[in-house]
């Protein structure tokens, strides 16, 4: 199978999303990824236990892209093998009435992970520069000071708010969050292809909501916002990868592979040794065990 590696995908200069591909052949059938992906989760999986155990870094797994681009089946099939214990999932929804009496930044803040744990965020705090963004009449609802209208809502706005953002990133990376950000690159051949399934499929249908329609209207809108937030915030604290979604086995596998290549990297991720007294006495504690 073709190597990959994750620099193929990180955001380290300025990018153009139409420029990108969103398929990658690596030169094998479904099957056999599939099975390069299962090696590799259950390497994370391992991975993801001593890092419990080391109990010093948390693990902050942000998830973006259009509607079908694979978020949700990328989750199932990735960290499958991980201890429930040690991950935690977020699936970020229109902001509750509690949420908005709150900054935009709260309910994420809230949901990070502790030391020694993964969380993955399904949809995150940049929702709040992309739909709001396409749509900044939602901003009204926030109810904050000076934007009393929608042309309130200009460039300084937006500049102000990424600002607001990377410093966010800035603050717990510093403190212990290694964060990964992965943009799931879909083209809108393949978003349509996606949709048509589930209107055709019945055990799909559920899936489907008119919005979806509407929104695929605003695709190049979203993608100018896409490339924007992307270019603006990939830092190397808080890196984007761009992986081509248009084959989900294949967005899947590099997923993985990036996250388990580069958490590997951190060699003082170890499990902790026991002290001088209990180590020294591992054979009394044996035998009063045996000897009961």
């Amino acid at each position: 199978m073709k190597k990959i590696a994750h620099e193929d995908f990180k955001v380290s200069k300025t990018v153009e999303l139409s420029k990108i591909p969103t398929t990658l052949d690596l030169g094998e059938n479904e099957k056999k990824i599939e099975k390069e992906l299962e090696k590799t989760r259950e390497k994370l999986g391992e991975l993801q236990d001593t890092l419990y155990a080391h109990g010093k870094y948390a693990v902050l797994i942000c998830l973006q892209g259009m509607d079908t681009a694979g978020k949700d089946s990328l989750i199932r099939e990735v960290f499958k093998d991980f201890n429930t214990r040690g991950i935690i999932v977020h699936s970020f929804k229109v902001p509750t009435e509690r949420e908005l009496g709150h900054d935009y930044l709260w309910r994420h803040y809230i949901a990070l992970p502790q030391r020694g744990k993964f969380g993955v965020f399904n949809r995150t705090h940049y929702e709040n520069v992309l739909v709001t963004r396409v749509h900044p009449e939602y901003i009204m609802g926030e109810n904050i000071p000076q934007i009393d209208t929608v042309d309130d809502i200009n460039d300084d706005f937006w500049d102000q708010r990424f600002e607001q953002i990377r410093s966010f990133e800035k603050h717990i990376a510093d403190n212990g969050t290694l964060i990964y950000k992965f943009y799931l690159h879909l083209s809108k051949e393949e978003q349509k292809n996606r949709l048509l399934r589930r209107l055709e499929k019945k055990e799909k249908n559920w899936k489907f909501s008119a919005g979806d329609l509407e929104e695929r209207k605003l695709w190049d809108q979203y993608q100018f916002c896409y490339q924007d937030a992307i270019n603006r915030t990939s830092l190397p604290h808080a890196p984007w990868y761009v992986i081509p979604a248009d084959d989900k086995p294949v967005a899947r596998y590099i997923v993985a592979k990036t996250l388990y290549d580069t958490l590997r990297e951190y060699d003082d991720i170890q499990e902790p040794e026991l002290d001088d007294k209990t180590k020294a006495n591992l054979g009394l504690y044996k035998q009063q065990l045996e000897n009961e």
